[in-house]
């Protein structure tokens, strides 16, 4: 088994851990001592490294999966594939232009059999792989139009307090309509409601997408709208020449009206998709001809439409407050 290092102990690096249990050997690294031996006991871990640049420098360690706060993920992730060192760094990837041209620039200057994955978790979603597969069917047509919608209400805290609602949650979406249009961005339009202080980020967004082919997409989300569900039940939609595929926007079902009309209710075993995608990472480490799905490719594009969708709006959404670790 290889033997993989989590940097940051959290919720997201313990959900991490326990689907890695049995999968490989694991390693943990946490600006808090404690919480790195608390989590390596619990999870039955092989030890904990207490400072980050002995991560890298550590010829056991294969892997990094970086589970901090979006303002370390650069800096962490050109570290770790500049010392050999393949990675999983959650989403968002980075939070700036200037960062994910620097990624880049590391990650294709590599030679070596380290590569970089990004934890976006829903490109292995069973609701989009349902989605995708209806299409490629020919059950609704030609998709002509996407609409996807997650509007409800929630409280910020911590380093969440410095990112927009679009950057940190959004572009879970941007990233499954890509997946579902799968062409070259043609315009953009973005709108963000409620903003009142461009120098705080924004917590309600709108998007207008137009796509080589043809198709339109629209995005609504927002952390600041009230929902007697908590974001549950709400619906997304695609519109093709012949019918139209409805999905409950977290996943839970998906409905056809086409050729035929059926309900097909969630897979339950791994409705957000985590499991397979941590599956696919350890995979890509033990076999050196494989490579992730969630790549820097697709990673670039998604971000790319968030920092466009900001700097059309005169900023909205730019971390102002940035701390290092």
């Amino acid at each position: 088994m290889k033997n993989i290092c989590i940097t940051g102990c959290g919720r997201i690096g313990q959900m991490h851990a326990k689907n890695l249990q049995g999968a490989a050997k694991l390693y943990f690294h946490n600006r808090s001592k404690v919480s790195a031996e608390n989590l390596n006991r619990r999870m039955g871990g092989v030890g904990v490294i207490e400072q980050f640049d002995e991560v890298l420098r550590n010829d056991r360690i294969d892997a990094l999966i970086l589970a901090t706060p979006p303002e370390f993920h650069c800096t962490q992730t050109v570290a770790a594939l500049r010392a050999g060192k393949s990675v999983l760094v959650e989403k968002p990837l980075c939070i700036s232009a200037p960062e994910l041209a620097e990624i880049e620039a590391v990650a294709n200057s590599q030679m070596s059999q380290s590569f970089l994955m990004i934890a976006e978790n829903y490109y292995y979603k069973p609701s989009l792989r349902k989605v995708k597969n209806l299409l490629a069917a020919d059950l609704v047509g030609a998709v002509e139009r996407v609409d996807v919608k997650k509007l409800f209400k929630q409280t910020s805290t911590g380093w969440r307090t410095n990112h927009g609602s679009l950057l940190e949650g959004g572009i879970h979406f941007v990233a499954l309509i890509g997946d579902i249009v799968d062409d070259h961005l043609t315009s953009l339009t973005a709108d963000f409601p409620d903003q009142i202080d461009e120098n705080e980020p924004e917590r309600h967004c709108e998007l207008q997408l137009t796509y080589a082919n043809g198709v339109e997409a629209s995005l609504k989300y927002a952390w600041n709208v009230p929902s007697l569900t908590k974001g549950l039940l709400q619906h997304s939609r695609i519109e093709g020449t012949n019918g139209r595929v409805a999905f409950e926007s977290n996943g839970l079902y998906t409905v056809v009206r086409g050729k035929h009309t059926a309900m097909y209710p969630p897979n339950l075993s791994d409705l957000m998709g985590f499991r397979a995608m941590t599956r696919e990472f350890v995979h890509c480490l033990e076999d050196p001809s494989s490579r992730p799905y969630s790549n820097l490719a697709r990673a670039k594009r998604d971000l790319e439409i968030v920092f466009r969708a900001y700097d059309s709006n005169a900023g909205i959404g730019t971390p102002k407050r940035r701390s290092h670790e």
